[in-house]
């Protein structure tokens, strides 16, 4: 029974820290932790709201992604927010709209804009978190 336990605490604990720790360059789903995380440690942070049934949002994901794997956003932590099911952090946020992008250069808020989806205008606004 203890070593059943101690096989439980240990996968618990690896799952938490796969959760909680955000890729650089890839979009994870918002986790209070890890934005903390990053913000504490001084990362640039993309918080983008979204929602499946957005066509902006259809059209920024590809672009962010191809923005995300250049050199100079390699550090970039991306955070998704789903615009239908996670009201309490479109607050936190002050997001009233999907396709919502906002930047951050640890804990400041840097920048964001709204259904923005000219590549150079997105590129514009990651760069203000470096």
């Amino acid at each position: 029974m203890t070593c059943r336990r101690g096989v439980l605490a240990l996968a618990c604990l690896a799952l938490t820290a796969c959760l909680s720790t955000a890729k650089a360059g890839e979009a994870t789903p918002f986790s209070a932790a890890a934005f903390e995380a990053a913000q504490k440690g001084g990362k640039p942070i993309l918080v983008a709201v979204s929602a499946p049934w957005c066509p902006i949002c259809k059209t920024q994901k590809p672009i962010l992604a191809k923005l995300a794997a250049e050199p100079r956003f390699k550090e970039l932590q991306i955070f998704d927010i789903d615009f239908d099911s996670q009201k309490d952090l479109l607050r936190r946020f002050n997001a009233r709209m999907q396709s919502t992008l906002i930047v951050f250069k640890g804990t400041a808020e840097t920048g964001r804009s709204v259904g923005e989806t000219q590549p150079e205008w997105i590129e514009g606004l990651l760069e203000k978190a470096l």
